[in-house]
């Protein structure tokens, strides 16, 4: 059984499709939740379904070793990035090599980088008049959405779709596939 831990940012909504799909899994489970905003709907949710959570601040993640500290202490073997909005340190990604996955709601290279996250990419995407969107799952290494493809899944783009429209699409295709990778990544351990 491997332990994981999610980073996460924002609402949330990852994170506890997440902890849902690995709360009876035989290949792991989530034991913390971590994140850079007090007031994130991820760790709300954490909490209502048992998971234990961190929240730090700017200084702390990257002037100081507590967040791995706590990685550690949980026994953690395997990082995820849901929707976490901040550059994961060198010292993170050197204690996990190859064992730190995000997910970026757009086809890689395309719309990636610092700044491009959630609306912003969709907005984006619409405006080049994009015919196919869609998610990529790869490695973290210590640049903005650079790291190696491990998966990309795709959603074909009507040419009226609105941004929310578009974000709806992607998010299913989020729902549906980053568990499962999490999962392939999880047998290689």
């Amino acid at each position: 059984m491997k332990n994981i831990a999610i980073f996460a940012s924002g609402s949330g909504s990852n994170a506890e499709n997440l902890i849902r799909y690995f709360s009876a899994h035989p290949q792991g489970t989530v034991r913390l939740v971590l994140s850079n905003k007090a007031e994130a709907g991820a760790i709300e949710r954490a909490t209502r379904l048992g998971v234990e959570s961190m929240v730090f601040d700017r200084d702390t993640f990257y002037n100081s070793e507590q967040v791995l500290a706590r990685l550690r202490q949980e026994r953690i073997d395997f990082v995820v990035l849901a929707g976490f909005l901040w550059l994961v340190p060198d010292y993170l990604i050197a204690a996990y090599p190859d064992r730190i996955v995000n997910i970026h709601p757009a086809l890689l290279p395309k719309y990636g980088g610092k700044g491009m996250y959630g609306d912003r990419v969709h907005q984006a995407v619409v405006e080049a008049g994009e015919k196919e969107s869609g998610i990529t799952i790869h490695r973290v290494n210590g640049q903005y959405d650079s790291g190696d493809i491990i998966a990309q899944h795709r959603v074909p783009l009507a040419p009226d779709d609105t941004p929310q429209e578009v974000a709806a699409k992607v998010h299913a295709l989020e729902y549906e596939y980053y568990p499962q990778a999490v999962e392939a990544e999880l047998a290689k351990l």
